[in-house]
């Protein structure tokens, strides 16, 4: 419930909106009960074939009538006090009281009346038929009213739930961006997606459940009671005996509902997690024929949301019943109590009062119409709890995401990069992703500004890792990385990755236009110079002679419309249009055609030229660009040196470069 206070806290952000909803929702309970009150009019004077004026004028005889009686009825009581003895002057005594009591309640009615009595002889017509007529276009104009604003309620409910679901999500897709790569491989795309739809979805309907029915529903309840209450209200708390056991049964209900969603969110994640993989992998689920096997995963993690799902409906279905037959209890309480008071003319029961004045049929009409209307609410009340817990489990998935403080992160006085530097140095850098699994160990080199260091070495060896440590998509969990003398860890993010540009052997590509994913390397960049960069990646011929609308051809999710020469080839181009003075290149040619291939490595060739590149590949092609090359075996550099020094002092290199000479022949 902690989480959901605190989307709580955002929606009172909105506070004119909030403040609309609350009026709103009060004023349609002010005329539910309002209309129900009605009631009393109808049957005590219209059904009775009387005007208002003489029901007022009756009352107001029969009050004082019986206020005179009650005078005559204590003097006479009191005049027999003096010859009774002991025993019965306490019984006298109590009779007085009660009699006063009584009369107190005579007088209070009188003054009501005689206080109405110019309004109603002034503003109802003289005529019982007409009388009616007045009070149902009054009852017409009133629920005209009472729509008005349960329409604008609707409204300002749905405006306030909209635009608190637009902040969440905004700030969660912004905490997203700022996670760490590392989370990004510790959950699945499945469950963070999630996260997005479901989770977001059971807080809107949460939100929208508290600021509608369960704000309106007790709204319009307290109306009626207040108006039962003003009938008689200890009538209405002798009615309401089983309140308490219909509290302690719906707070088991919500506390069980809460459980069964957060278990259906955790399932749905799971399931979101399997289409994911499933669609996202789906060439090799077709190359291996494993539809049949998808399916029965699929169809095991679906059956578990099936079964959550059930949980949720039985709660929510038990509930209903309960709530609606503590309400029927309640009424049939007050039915039979009313019953016996009216019928007997009486003002206890079991000796406690429950009126002041023998209650009328009418009164008790309208006192059972007040309680059939609090009712209602209380029964569509069940229906919020299961809205209510799925947005307190949702808050309580989402806001741990939100919470969570990405381990990298700006340092609290930031240093600039210097204008020019001498070299990139990794100075005893130790990494792991897990404890106990060392991934890079004690690499001790350096990378002088202007030079192309290549990195070779097998499959699984760091070299990805290494390189993902410049741009801090990582740390080290020991050791450092320095321009110059500075850590990297001293510099801000945004100015440390502008000074670093990448392009990985998995281009991705959005699915926008060529255009608008080159300049995604710099939104600054004018046309022309989003142009420039494609030529100088040897880009511009194959966008405007293969390309149907040129730089604005839509490239499709991931780039699929393209050829992956070409994707890398954009890739490209929007690195260079970034400009950046430190280029690594993550085996960015090892899937793609020779032709592009050759026209990358002239593009690279002139680009690289006075610019640190450090380039991850296998190809000779590629080494010939390299001033140095560093070689890797299971996280270590094993030696650095030119190509030639290599050769003849390195066996590793030797047998990896005789492994491309035989592929390319």
């Amino acid at each position: 419930m902690k989480n959901f206070r605190r989307v709580l806290g955002m929606a009172f952000q909105y506070r004119m909106t909030t403040i609309g909803v609350v009026l709103s929702a009060l004023a349609v309970a002010v005329f539910w009960g309002g209309n129900i009150g009605a009631l009393y009019p109808i049957v005590e004077v219209a059904f009775q074939g009387r005007t208002l004026q003489q029901w007022v004028d009756g009352q107001i005889e029969g009050a004082t009538a019986k206020s005179q009686e009650l005078t005559e009825e204590i003097d006479r009581l009191n005049a027999s006090l003096a010859g009774s003895a002991d025993p019965e002057v306490t019984d006298i005594q109590g009779r007085i009281a009660a009699l006063r009591d009584r009369q107190a309640a005579e007088q209070t009615a009188l003054g009501w009346l005689v206080w109405l009595q110019p309004a109603i002889h002034r503003g109802f017509p003289n005529d019982p038929f007409q009388t009616v007529v007045v009070i149902v276009i009054g009852l017409m104009i009133a629920t005209a009213a009472k729509n008005g604003f349960i329409f604008a309620n609707h409204m300002l409910l749905e405006r306030l739930v909209q635009l608190v679901s637009f902040d969440v999500r905004k700030e969660l897709y912004h905490h997203t961006l700022r996670m760490d790569l590392s989370e990004f491989g510790e959950q699945r795309v499945g469950p963070l997606m999630s996260r997005f739809n479901m989770d977001l979805q059971c807080l809107t309907v949460g939100l929208r459940s508290l600021f509608g029915k369960a704000m309106l529903e007790p709204f319009k309840a307290v109306a009626c009671l207040a108006g039962a209450a003003f009938i008689s209200w200890r009538l209405l708390l002798f009615s309401l005996l089983l309140t308490p056991l219909a509290a302690l049964l719906i707070r088991v209900l919500a506390r069980s509902i809460k459980r069964a969603n957060r278990r259906a969110m955790e399932e749905n994640a799971q399931l979101m997690g399997v289409l994911s993989e499933a669609f996202q992998g789906m060439q090799t689920v077709k190359a291996f024929t494993m539809e049949k096997h998808e399916r029965l995963r699929f169809h095991s993690v679906s059956k578990k949301c099936l079964h959550k799902g059930m949980r949720i409906a039985l709660y929510n279905a038990l509930a209903k019943p309960a709530t609606e037959i503590l309400g029927l209890a309640m009424i049939f309480t007050a039915l039979i109590a009313g019953a016996y008071l009216v019928l007997n003319q009486e003002t206890h029961i079991l000796g406690i009062r429950m009126t002041d004045r023998p209650i009328s049929v009418a009164a008790l009409l309208c006192f059972y119409g007040m309680l059939v209307g609090a009712s209602d609410p209380a029964r569509r009340l069940s229906d919020v709890f299961n809205g209510l817990q799925a947005g307190v489990a949702a808050a309580d998935r989402l806001f741990p995401v939100l919470d969570r403080q990405p381990l990298i992160a700006d340092p609290a006085t930031p240093r600039p990069l210097p204008e020019s530097y001498l070299r990139l140095s990794f100075q005893h850098v130790h990494f792991h992703y897990v404890d106990g699994q060392t991934v890079l160990r004690d690499l001790d080199f350096s990378v002088k500004a202007g030079e192309t260091l290549c990195i070779v070495g097998p499959n699984g060896c760091g070299k990805s890792t290494l390189v993902g440590l410049l741009p801090r998509f990582y740390d080290p969990v020991d050791g450092s990385i320095r321009v110059d003398d500075i850590d990297l860890r001293e510099f801000r993010l945004r100015d440390l990755r502008k000074f670093v540009g990448m392009v990985t052997q998995t281009t991705l590509l959005f699915d926008d236009t060529v255009f608008n994913n080159i300049r995604y390397g710099s939104l600054q960049a004018t046309p022309e110079q989003v142009v420039e960069a494609a030529r100088r990646a040897h880009a511009h011929r194959f966008i405007e002679e293969k390309l149907e609308h040129g730089y604005d051809t839509v490239v499709g999710p991931g780039g699929g419309k393209l050829s992956g020469g070409q994707r890398q080839r954009i890739a490209l181009a929007r690195a260079i249009l970034r400009d950046p003075r430190v280029l690594i290149l993550d085996e960015a040619t090892s899937q793609i055609d020779l032709e592009s291939e050759q026209l990358i490595h002239q593009a690279l060739e002139e680009f690289i030229r006075d610019r640190t590149a450090i380039i991850i590949t296998h190809r000779l092609a590629t080494l010939e660009l390299a001033d140095r090359i560093l070689v890797m075996e299971s996280g270590r550099a094993i030696d650095l040196g030119t190509h030639d020094e290599l050769i003849g002092r390195c066996g590793l290199y030797r047998r990896l470069h005789d492994i491309q000479l035989r592929q390319s022949a």
